[in-house]
C-alpha cells in the first residue's frame, strides 16, 4: 500500500481561488482584505516566510504591507506600530512573525495585537476561545491541517488521534481542534515513555517537533493518516519533515509531503483569517 498524497499546494489553490473571489466581492462593497507584517530582525528563514506572505495577499487581491526593523529596535517601537494598526481601518490582520530577538517578551507583543486582528490566533484571548471551542481565529498551521481532513472526507470523531509536539503554535491548538472534532487525543513530547507504542495507536498521527525523520514507519500504524507539520534543513541543503517520509508512504492510508504539504496550507489559512477579519469588519 502506498499512501495517497494530501497535497498542500493543489488543496491550497482551490482555497485560495474562493478567497480571492471573496475578496473581490468585498472590494466591491468597499472593503478590501488588509495584512500587516512585522518582522524584526534579519534571520534569512523568517525573511522568506514573511516574503511568502506578502506576495500570497498580493495573488488573491489583498492589501498588505511590511514593516521591518532591526533586531537591536527598542521593543517600544514595535508595540507604538502595533497600537497605529490596532485602529487602522484598512488592516485587518497583524500579524508578527516569530521568532522574536531575546529583548522583546513575545507574549505581550503579541497580546498588544487587537483581539479582532489577531489572524494568527496567538493572542492568550484567543487560545483560551480555542480551548472553550469558541476561537475567534483558528492558529493557522493546525487549522490547514485540519482542512486536509475536510478535504479528502477523512473521519476524524471517534478515531485516536496522537499528537507529538506540545508548542503553543502547532501541537496544543492541534490536539484541541481534533478534540473538538470528536477525536480521543494523546500530546506526546520529549518526556513521553514509549513514543513509539503510542504512535502505533494512532489513526491520525501528527508530527510537530522539529527533528527530522523521527517518525520511522515501525512507529506508524497501518493505514494511519500521517501529517507531517515539521521542516528540517538536512546538512546538504535539502529540506525534510519529522517524518521518514519515503519509508513511512508505504505503511500509511494518506500522507502529507515536505515541502508541499502543512507549509502552503498555513499561508493560506493566514489569507482565509484575514478575509474573516475583513468580513466581519463589513459586517459590523
Amino acid at each position: 500500500m502506498t499512501a495517497k498524497l494530501l497535497d498542500g499546494n493543489v488543496l491550497g489553490q482551490k482555497l485560495r481561488a474562493n478567497f480571492k473571489q471573496r475578496a473581490e466581492e468585498l472590494a466591491l462593497l468597499g472593503t478590501r482584505p488588509g495584512l500587516a507584517v512585522i518582522l524584526v530582525g534579519e534571520d534569512p528563514a523568517s525573511q522568506v516566510y514573511v516574503r511568502n506572505k506578502v506576495n500570497a495577499c498580493a495573488q488573491a487581491g489583498f492589501h498588505s504591507e511590511k514593516h521591518a526593523y532591526p533586531a537591536e529596535v527598542d521593543p517600544a517601537t514595535v508595540f507604538a506600530k502595533i497600537a497605529e494598526l490596532n485602529s487602522d481601518p484598512k488592516i485587518h490582520g497583524i500579524l508578527v512573525q516569530l521568532p522574536l530577538p531575546k529583548h522583546f517578551d513575545s507574549d505581550a507583543v503579541l497580546d498588544a495585537i487587537a483581539p479582532e486582528k489577531d489572524v494568527d490566533g496567538f493572542r492568550a484571548e484567543n487560545v483560551g476561545a480555542l480551548m472553550q471551542g469558541q476561537p475567534c481565529f483558528i492558529p493557522c498551521t493546525p487549522y490547514g491541517a485540519m482542512k486536509f481532513f475536510e478535504d479528502a472526507g477523512i473521519a476524524v470523531k471517534g478515531k485516536e488521534a496522537v499528537v507529538v509536539g506540545r508548542s503553543n503554535i502547532v501541537g496544543k491548538p492541534m490536539a484541541m481542534l481534533l478534540m473538538h472534532a470528536g477525536a480521543t487525543v494523546t500530546v506526546c513530547h520529549s518526556q513521553t515513555r514509549d513514543l513509539k507504542g503510542h504512535c502505533l495507536r494512532a489513526d491520525i498521527l501528527v508530527a510537530a517537533i522539529g527533528k527530522p525523520k523521527m517518525i520511522t514507519a515501525d512507529m506508524v500504524k497501518p493505514g494511519a493518516v500521517v501529517i507531517d507539520v515539521g521542516i528540517n534543513r538536512l546538512p546538504d541543503g535539502k529540506l525534510c519533515g519529522d517524518v521518514d517520509f519515503e519509508a513511512v508512504k508505504e505503511v500509511a492510508s494518506y500522507i502529507t509531503p515536505v515541502p508541499g504539504g502543512v507549509g502552503p496550507m498555513t499561508i493560506t489559512m493566514l489569507l482565509g483569517n484575514t478575509l474573516e477579519s475583513a468580513e466581519r469588519a463589513a459586517r459590523a
